[in-house]
Parts: C-alpha cells; structure tokens; sequence
C-alpha cells in the first residue's frame, strides 16, 4: 500500500508540473489547487470519520474507537491546517494578501478554532473514561457545524474564492486533464488519510 501511495504522489508531481498546462486567468499559479483543494477534502472526510468512531465508540465502549475518532480528529486538524495554509499562499499570489477575511477563510478559521478546542479538551481531561466519552460528544456536536461552515456557509455572501469545478449549467469547467489530475490528487490524499489512520 505504501508503494503504491509513493507511486500516485510522485506521478501526479510529475503530472502537475509537466503535463497539466497554465490555468485560465489564473496561469501557473493555480498548480497550487492540487495540494489545496485535497488536504480541504481529507480535512472534511478526517472530521466526519472522527465522528463515526465517536458514535462507534458511545455504543460499544471501545476504548480502540476513541482512538481511531481521536487520531481522525488531529489528522482532520492537520489537514485544516495545510488547506489554511496553502489557500493563503494563493491569496497572496492572486489577491496580494495572506488573509482577507473572505468568508471562505473566515469560517476555516471557525473550523480550526472548533477542533482545536477538541484537541485541548482530551488534552485537559485526566481520567481515560471520561476523556473518550466527553470526546465522543464533543466531536458529534462538532461534526454538525462542517457542512455549515465549510459548504453552506461561504457561498451566502460575495468570495474572493475562485469559482467551483462546475459551473452554474452543471457542467465542469476546466480541462479535461486539469480534472483527471485534480480527481487523482483526491484519491492520493484520501488514500495517505487512511494509511496514516490506521498506521
């Protein structure tokens, strides 16, 4: 499995740069989307597997769920981390600053603050038991905000943030090898996701 992950990251690195041409409007700038609009997909995927186990976990008890629902969580809040990240490397490059408060950011910005309070309440609580069980609440509760915050949310008002992969028609608007790399970098990162959930 591992080699396997190898070999899709290092054929897409080599796609990116060599095969995938200038985005239109937006030139080679736009390369950055293949790392940026991934680790945004394992962040939302890593937050709802956090609260699978944690659901898991409230109905059996089993101490190896919390684990798999707390290690979910910290890798969704790495993930988050990387997507802020990346995304405002792209928002200074195209838009001349860092961070705009563009709702998009605002409401990431949300989202961090929500699972890093999580990560500091199983660091504050002593006792194992309870730990897992307040956890486990706490991450269902948190679950619910992330289709609000990351889907909802920012598309209410006016963004910076470039348009989405389909267009008003429901039809896909970029190139046809833009969308398979892009589709490939998806699967790439879903699939170090759950190597690193399972290590």
């Amino acid at each position: 499995m591992n080699k396997i992950i190898l070999l899709l990251t290092a054929a897409l690195c080599a796609a990116i740069i060599f095969l995938v041409p200038p985005i239109k409007g937006l030139g080679d700038l736009a390369k950055i989307i293949f790392f940026h609009v991934p680790t945004a997909w394992v962040a939302v995927l890593a937050f709802f597997t956090s609260a699978f186990y944690a659901a898991k976990f409230l109905r059996t008890r089993d101490f190896a769920f919390d684990v798999l629902s707390e290690r979910a969580a910290r890798l969704g809040f790495g993930f988050v981390l990387l997507s802020t990240i990346s995304g405002a490397i792209f928002s200074k490059l195209t838009w001349g600053a860092y961070w705009n408060w563009d709702p998009r950011q605002t409401t990431i910005f949300v989202l961090i603050l929500i699972y890093g309070a999580y990560l500091t309440l199983r660091a504050a609580v002593p006792d194992e038991k309870i730990r897992a069980k307040v956890s486990a609440v706490y991450s269902l509760l948190s679950v619910l905000t992330v289709p609000f915050l990351v889907f909802i949310l920012p598309r209410l008002y006016f963004s910076l943030h470039p348009s989405p992969v389909l267009n008003a028609a429901g039809r896909v608007d970029m190139d046809s090898i833009v969308l398979i790399v892009l589709l490939a970098a998806l699967v790439d990162a879903t699939l170090i996701f759950f190597r690193l959930l399972r290590r």
